[in-house]
């Protein structure tokens, strides 16, 4: 049995964050392979991993199948995906859609510099002459 319910991807807390780089990492996880392996640095409770997850998947960033009885949560999307759905909230809402105003903003205070920059062109041209899936 598969759980496929399609959620609205939003904002990540802290402890959520650190699931979702848990289960990224490490793939396919029960809660207490999750609970385990972020015991070192975040240590839960049984009952408050299961929460985590079950909102995880609430907020479209998790699914679940059911072997036996045990729960198996897998990312819905990739990191990237993601990130990249994070990043284009951050354009509309901050700088009016526009990502060439967000990229400007990132130079002006120093989060990127020229080197990186140059490198980013190198890679976006790279990209611009290899075909791409479904061409």
């Amino acid at each position: 049995m598969t759980n496929t319910k399609p959620g609205r991807l939003t904002n990540l807390g802290e402890v959520e964050q650190a699931v979702m780089d848990f289960i990224w990492t490490h793939g396919p996880s029960t809660s207490e392979a999750c609970r385990e392996g972020l015991a070192a640095s975040r240590p839960m409770k049984d009952s408050t991993i299961r929460t985590v997850l079950r909102r995880l998947e609430e907020k479209g960033f998790l699914t679940h199948k059911i072997e036996g009885r045990t729960f198996i949560y897998r990312a819905s999307h990739a990191r990237a995906k993601v990130a990249v759905r994070a990043v284009k909230n951050i354009i509309d809402r901050f700088c009016s859609g526009s990502a060439e105003e967000l990229v400007l903003g990132m130079v002006d205070n120093a989060v990127l510099d020229r080197k990186q920059l140059e490198q980013l062109a190198r890679k976006i041209a790279a990209r611009a002459n290899t075909p791409q899936k479904g061409d």
